[in-house]
Protein backbone atom coordinates (compact mmCIF):
# COMPACT_ATOMS: atom_id res chain seq x y z
CA UNK A 1 0.00 0.00 0.00
CA UNK A 2 1.12 3.54 -0.60
CA UNK A 3 3.40 4.96 2.07
CA UNK A 4 1.36 8.16 2.06
CA UNK A 5 -2.16 6.78 2.34
CA UNK A 6 -3.82 4.65 4.99
CA UNK A 7 -7.15 2.99 4.22
CA UNK A 8 -9.94 3.77 6.64
CA UNK A 9 -13.25 1.95 7.12
CA UNK A 10 -14.99 4.01 4.41
CA UNK A 11 -12.26 3.30 1.85
CA UNK A 12 -12.37 -0.38 2.71
CA UNK A 13 -16.16 -0.50 2.35
CA UNK A 14 -16.01 1.26 -1.02
CA UNK A 15 -13.33 -1.16 -2.24
CA UNK A 16 -15.43 -4.13 -1.14
CA UNK A 17 -18.44 -2.75 -3.02
CA UNK A 18 -16.38 -2.20 -6.17
CA UNK A 19 -14.73 -5.59 -5.87
CA UNK A 20 -18.17 -7.21 -5.96
CA UNK A 21 -19.32 -5.09 -8.92
CA UNK A 22 -16.89 -2.66 -10.56
CA UNK A 23 -19.74 -1.18 -12.63
CA UNK A 24 -21.89 -0.36 -9.61
CA UNK A 25 -22.96 3.29 -9.85
CA UNK A 26 -21.46 5.56 -7.21
CA UNK A 27 -24.93 6.62 -6.12
CA UNK A 28 -25.76 2.99 -5.27
CA UNK A 29 -22.52 2.61 -3.34
CA UNK A 30 -23.36 5.78 -1.41
CA UNK A 31 -26.85 4.48 -0.56
CA UNK A 32 -25.51 1.08 0.43
CA UNK A 33 -22.94 2.65 2.78
CA UNK A 34 -25.23 5.51 3.89
CA UNK A 35 -22.71 8.17 2.86
CA UNK A 36 -22.93 10.98 0.32
CA UNK A 37 -22.41 10.44 -3.38
CA UNK A 38 -19.77 13.19 -3.40
CA UNK A 39 -17.83 11.39 -0.64
CA UNK A 40 -17.79 8.22 -2.76
CA UNK A 41 -16.48 10.23 -5.74
CA UNK A 42 -13.79 11.91 -3.60
CA UNK A 43 -12.64 8.65 -2.06
CA UNK A 44 -12.48 6.77 -5.35
CA UNK A 45 -10.53 9.66 -6.90
CA UNK A 46 -8.07 9.54 -3.99
CA UNK A 47 -7.76 5.74 -4.23
CA UNK A 48 -6.92 6.15 -7.91
CA UNK A 49 -4.49 9.00 -7.18
CA UNK A 50 -2.58 6.77 -4.73
CA UNK A 51 -2.75 3.87 -7.21
CA UNK A 52 -4.67 1.63 -4.82
CA UNK A 53 -7.22 1.35 -7.64
CA UNK A 54 -5.18 0.90 -10.79
CA UNK A 55 -7.93 0.41 -13.33
CA UNK A 56 -11.46 -0.82 -13.83
CA UNK A 57 -11.68 -3.67 -16.30
CA UNK A 58 -14.14 -6.18 -17.60
CA UNK A 59 -13.26 -9.87 -17.49
CA UNK A 60 -13.94 -11.66 -20.76
CA UNK A 61 -15.12 -15.27 -20.77
CA UNK A 62 -12.36 -17.00 -22.74
CA UNK A 63 -14.42 -20.10 -23.57
CA UNK A 64 -17.41 -18.09 -24.79
CA UNK A 65 -15.06 -16.23 -27.15
CA UNK A 66 -13.78 -19.51 -28.60
CA UNK A 67 -10.61 -20.06 -26.57
CA UNK A 68 -11.06 -23.68 -25.50
CA UNK A 69 -7.43 -24.21 -24.41
CA UNK A 70 -5.19 -22.35 -22.05
CA UNK A 71 -1.76 -23.06 -20.69
CA UNK A 72 0.98 -21.78 -18.43
CA UNK A 73 4.44 -21.55 -19.97
CA UNK A 74 7.76 -21.03 -18.24
CA UNK A 75 10.49 -19.44 -20.36
CA UNK A 76 14.20 -19.99 -19.89
CA UNK A 77 16.27 -17.24 -21.47
CA UNK A 78 19.74 -17.41 -22.94
CA UNK A 79 20.69 -14.22 -21.08
CA UNK A 80 18.39 -12.47 -18.58
CA UNK A 81 19.54 -8.94 -19.60
CA UNK A 82 17.77 -9.56 -22.95
CA UNK A 83 14.42 -9.97 -21.21
CA UNK A 84 13.12 -6.51 -22.23
CA UNK A 85 13.54 -7.30 -25.94
CA UNK A 86 11.95 -10.69 -25.47
CA UNK A 87 9.03 -9.18 -23.55
CA UNK A 88 8.44 -6.75 -26.41
CA UNK A 89 8.23 -9.74 -28.75
CA UNK A 90 5.84 -11.54 -26.40
CA UNK A 91 3.59 -8.46 -26.21
CA UNK A 92 3.01 -8.78 -29.96
CA UNK A 93 1.34 -12.18 -29.44
CA UNK A 94 -2.27 -11.38 -28.44
CA UNK A 95 -2.95 -14.87 -27.08
CA UNK A 96 -0.43 -14.24 -24.28
CA UNK A 97 -2.72 -12.68 -21.69
CA UNK A 98 -0.36 -12.57 -18.68
CA UNK A 99 3.41 -12.39 -18.28
CA UNK A 100 5.37 -12.39 -15.02
CA UNK A 101 9.00 -12.20 -13.93
CA UNK A 102 9.55 -15.07 -11.51
CA UNK A 103 12.35 -16.68 -9.53
CA UNK A 104 13.54 -20.25 -10.01
CA UNK A 105 14.44 -22.01 -13.22
CA UNK A 106 12.33 -19.72 -15.42
CA UNK A 107 12.79 -16.02 -15.96
CA UNK A 108 9.29 -15.42 -17.32
CA UNK A 109 5.98 -17.20 -16.77
CA UNK A 110 3.07 -16.78 -19.20
CA UNK A 111 -0.60 -17.53 -19.41
CA UNK A 112 -1.67 -18.31 -22.96
CA UNK A 113 -5.18 -18.76 -24.38
CA UNK A 114 -5.79 -20.69 -27.61
CA UNK A 115 -8.72 -21.82 -29.72
CA UNK A 116 -7.59 -25.46 -29.38
CA UNK A 117 -4.42 -27.50 -28.87
CA UNK A 118 -3.35 -27.08 -32.53
CA UNK A 119 -3.57 -23.30 -32.08
CA UNK A 120 -1.60 -23.59 -28.82
CA UNK A 121 1.11 -25.57 -30.61
CA UNK A 122 1.25 -22.84 -33.29
CA UNK A 123 1.63 -20.12 -30.66
CA UNK A 124 4.40 -22.02 -28.88
CA UNK A 125 6.40 -23.30 -31.85
CA UNK A 126 5.82 -20.66 -34.49
CA UNK A 127 5.46 -17.48 -32.46
CA UNK A 128 7.19 -17.81 -29.09
CA UNK A 129 10.07 -20.03 -30.24
CA UNK A 130 10.71 -17.57 -33.10
CA UNK A 131 11.70 -14.87 -30.59
CA UNK A 132 15.48 -14.73 -30.32
CA UNK A 133 17.06 -15.32 -26.92
CA UNK A 134 14.64 -17.97 -25.68
CA UNK A 135 16.47 -21.19 -24.84
CA UNK A 136 13.52 -23.34 -23.84
CA UNK A 137 9.86 -23.26 -22.88
CA UNK A 138 7.96 -25.65 -20.65
CA UNK A 139 4.19 -25.68 -20.88
CA UNK A 140 1.47 -27.01 -18.60
CA UNK A 141 -2.09 -27.29 -19.90
CA UNK A 142 -4.76 -25.58 -17.80
CA UNK A 143 -7.89 -27.74 -17.43
CA UNK A 144 -9.92 -24.94 -15.86
CA UNK A 145 -9.81 -22.04 -13.44
CA UNK A 146 -11.04 -23.06 -10.00
CA UNK A 147 -11.15 -19.47 -8.75
CA UNK A 148 -9.60 -16.11 -9.41
CA UNK A 149 -9.68 -13.10 -7.13
CA UNK A 150 -8.06 -9.85 -6.10
CA UNK A 151 -5.76 -9.61 -3.11
CA UNK A 152 -7.48 -9.14 0.26
CA UNK A 153 -8.27 -5.60 1.36
CA UNK A 154 -6.30 -4.89 4.56
CA UNK A 155 -8.39 -4.49 7.68
CA UNK A 156 -8.22 -1.11 9.37
CA UNK A 157 -9.02 0.08 12.82
CA UNK A 158 -11.52 2.84 13.28
CA UNK A 159 -9.93 5.71 15.22
CA UNK A 160 -13.29 6.33 16.97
Amino acid sequence: MSDNYVLDAIDRSILLELQNDAEKPYIQIAKSLTISNSLVHQRISRLKQYKIIETTQIHLNEKELGYESSAFTGIILKEDPNSKKIIEGLKKIPEIVECYYISGQYTLFLKIVARNNDHLREILYEKIDAIGGIVRTETTINFGTVFKRNCPIPKTEDPA
